[in-house]
């Protein structure tokens, strides 16, 4: 199971969000290169990018900062989301280095989009399903849909989407835990890897996810724990790997 730091991008910053709120948040550096090259000399060994302006804006507008930090780590595994709402954009950032792109709100809104881009960059397409109470929210968590997450998931089991990224957003950012339960229970559903996201904390929840990476959770994305300092990325991993 991997432990994939994430970096999310704000005004040119690296921020965390609570729950997806763009007004409640903290800064954590002004240097968004700098930070991935931290978490690589930490041991990571996949970066998890987000451009937040790009989700709430519809396009990217950190597409620099991402080119950069593929630039500096050519070998580095990257996956990047927000925005994401063309072909275009998905070119350009493979283009530039980039691993996988997320698709979020456009999976929700117009799944065709999905099977297009699964067909065009085989292997490179993740979609992103974001939760409230079990519920699939789209426009930068802005806007709750009347799809649920597991459906969801079920729809693209066969048309080449590479992982699911599932958050909780109840629980992101807000340091209470990741929702195992959940997180393991869509990977069942789809029967696709899931990458976890939202309320991972300490070690406890990465020994948690281990017990249901026989389901498919194949990693944890972590954020303000390992900001914060209550999550080492190179201990977790070890743990991640640990038989």
């Amino acid at each position: 199971m991997l432990i994939i730091p994430a970096i999310d991008l704000k005004d040119g910053k690296c921020v965390r969000l609570q729950q997806g709120r763009m007004e409640d948040n903290t800064v954590f550096s002004d240097d968004p290169v700098g930070m991935a090259t931290h978490w690589v000399e930490q041991g990571a060994r996949r970066l998890h990018l987000v451009d937040l302006n790009g989700a709430f804006a519809g396009t990217p507008i950190h597409s620099e900062v991402v080119k950069a930090i593929a630039k500096k780590h050519p070998a580095l595994p990257i996956q990047i989301g927000g925005g994401i709402r063309s072909l275009e954009t998905i070119e350009t950032y493979i283009k530039a280095g980039v691993t996988w792109v997320i698709i979020g709100t456009k999976a929700v809104k117009e799944p065709q989009f999905v099977i297009d881009a699964c067909r065009e960059f085989h292997g490179r397409i993740i979609v992103g399903i974001d939760a409230k109470d079990g519920w699939v929210a789209t426009d930068g968590w802005a806007e709750v849909s009347q799809v649920k997450a597991e459906d969801l998931a079920k729809n693209f089991a066969q048309v080449g989407v590479s992982a699911i990224v599932y958050t909780d957003i109840a629980r992101d950012g807000m340091m209470q835990g990741v929702n195992v339960q959940a997180t393991a229970a869509l990977a069942r559903a789809s029967g696709l890897p899931v990458i976890a996201s939202g309320g991972v904390t300490n070690l406890d929840d990465i020994r948690r996810l281990k017990t249901v990476a026989h389901d498919g959770v194949i990693g944890a994305i972590t954020g303000r724990a390992i900001y914060e300092g209550t999550i080492n990325v190179a201990e977790a991993q070890q743990l991640a790997d640990a038989e």
